[in-house]
C-alpha cells in the first residue's frame, strides 16, 4: 500500500517545480479515488485541466529541459 503523504509530498514538490518557470495547474493534486479502489494500485496524481497559455508554458519549460 502507498502512503498518501508520500503523494501529496510528490505533488507538492511538482507544483514547487512549475511555479519556478510560472507555470500554475490550480487542480493540481492527488487523485483521491486511487485510494479508495478494492485493488491495490499506484496513485495517481490529478494535473487536472490548463488554458492554452498554460499549455504553451508547460511545453516551452519541457523543451527547454531537454536542450
Amino acid at each position: 500500500m502507498h502512503d498518501h503523504s508520500d503523494v501529496q509530498d510528490c505533488a507538492e514538490e511538482l507544483r514547487v517545480a512549475l511555479a519556478a518557470h510560472g507555470i500554475t495547474l490550480p487542480s493540481l493534486g492527488v487523485d483521491l479515488p486511487t485510494f479508495a479502489a478494492r485493488c491495490p494500485t499506484r496513485p495517481l496524481i490529478a494535473l487536472g485541466n490548463c488554458n492554452l497559455h498554460t499549455a504553451r508554458a508547460l511545453i516551452a519549460a519541457l523543451r527547454k529541459g531537454v536542450a
